[in-house]
């Protein structure tokens, strides 16, 4: 049986560069970077221009994120209000890591300090991490397998690998899927500040020689999956294809990755073999690349397993020194800028990257806007990892 095509028709993102997936690429491209005081929070973000009044009331910041970036992306996949499918041959998989946080503290503050009668109502539907594919659903009518994806970093790759699976298996049409994550709060940040994970500097970039931890920000990154025989049948525009997904688990610790970074490397692997593509074939890595070293370190050895001597020669890069680390939203908005990276054929650098660790001397690191392609109109391949706190590793291969 012919396996179907899964492709892109729609991306949506707010991030610390701006809201917009356009702007996302553009800025990155630029080598700007968002962080401010050491965090990459969307301060430009204005929810009244989508949500009414009454929905903003009724949803996490997390989830508003979410509603943005998915209306700007089902908007650019020409969907209108109503999907072009059946409801119920259309998906939603959100992944995150925290969920609805500042609801929780927010209502914690008031139970504590105004009494149990005073708690929102709406509480537990704000805070709950479902509730975002949820608010999707009931706003643009998807009557599919709708749920949640909670794991850790990785959490919107996996997102995005299941909404693959579902419509490669004929159990869906479409499937809408990515991640968002509001989690900037002084607890959160004193909890990974106390773990070692977090930059006590706020300066940290990743591969850099003198990195010390990841930077925290916000945000969200929505796709719109189709099946690519219905995607033409109804005239939608191509971003670019997801042509392979693999994922694996360390088996190791809680929150360190496996040093050696070998199941990692079976996740990146397993992409490559999804995809039916060879390791040299890879055109641009996406890296997770967080800025500690332990993930540094373990990343660059699970990426040599996979494509040895070739890896020097594919150009790499992280976004999270332009908008921080979004934890549960971060492999979808880096798979956003992997698309957006092949569509436009060209890869944006680590922003700020000046002196590379020289034990990361293998990595082609990119300092500067790198061209993709050899100039003709040939497909380009990008690779997107993921590794979140649990040991969960994904991948995920593009092609443009």
């Amino acid at each position: 049986m012919t396996r179907r095509r899964v492709v892109v028709t729609g991306v949506g993102a707010v991030t610390a560069l701006g809201s917009g997936a356009t702007l996302l690429h553009d800025r990155a491209v630029a080598g700007e970077s968002g962080i401010e005081n050491g965090e990459g929070r969307c301060r430009d973000f204005t929810p009244e221009e989508t949500l009414t009044r009454r929905e903003r009331r009724r949803m996490d910041r997390c989830c508003q994120l979410a509603m943005v970036a998915g209306t700007e992306a089902l908007g650019q996949a020409g969907w209108g209000d109503t999907p072009p499918y059946p409801g119920e041959r259309v998906g939603c998989i959100i992944g995150t890591g925290i969920g609805g946080l500042e609801s929780l503290e927010q209502q914690l503050e008031v139970w504590r300090t105004e009494g149990a009668q005073d708690v929102s109502a709406l509480t537990i539907p704000m805070m709950m991490a479902n509730s975002m594919p949820a608010q999707l659903a009931i706003k643009f009518g998807i009557r599919g397998e709708t749920y949640s994806v909670m794991s850790a970093c990785a959490g919107g790759t996996q997102a995005i690998g299941a909404g693959v699976r579902l419509i490669r298996n004929g159990e869906a049409d479409a499937v809408v899927v990515g991640g968002a994550e509001a989690g900037l709060s002084d607890f959160i940040r004193a909890a990974f500040l106390n773990a070692g994970a977090l930059s006590p500097t706020g300066t940290s970039v990743p591969f850099s020689r003198d990195r010390d931890g990841f930077l925290m920000g916000e945000g969200a990154g929505v796709l719109v999956l189709e099946d690519g025989e219905s995607a033409a049948g109804r005239g939608a525009e191509v971003l670019a294809e997801i042509t392979g997904y693999g994922s694996t688990t360390d088996a190791h610790h809680l929150t360190a990755p496996e040093p050696a970074g070998t199941a990692a490397a079976q996740a990146v692997r397993r992409a490559l073999e999804d995809a039916r593509t060879p390791g040299d074939a890879v055109t641009y890595i996406n890296a997770h690349g967080t800025g500690t070293e332990l993930n540094d370190l373990a990343e660059a050895s699970a990426l040599a397993q996979v494509l040895g001597g070739r890896l020097a020669e594919v150009p790499i890069s992280s976004t999270k020194s332009a908008v921080g680390h979004l934890l549960g939203a971060a492999g979808a908005v880096e798979a956003i800028a992997t698309l957006q990276a092949l569509r436009h054929r060209i890869a944006p650098p680590t922003a700020g990257l000046r002196d590379p660790d020289p034990r990361l001397d293998g990595l082609r690191h990119l300092t500067r806007a790198c061209p993709l392609g050899d100039g003709t109109d040939g497909p380009v391949v990008g690779l997107s990892t993921s590794f979140g706190f649990g040991g969960h590793n994904a991948a995920l291969v593009l092609q443009a």
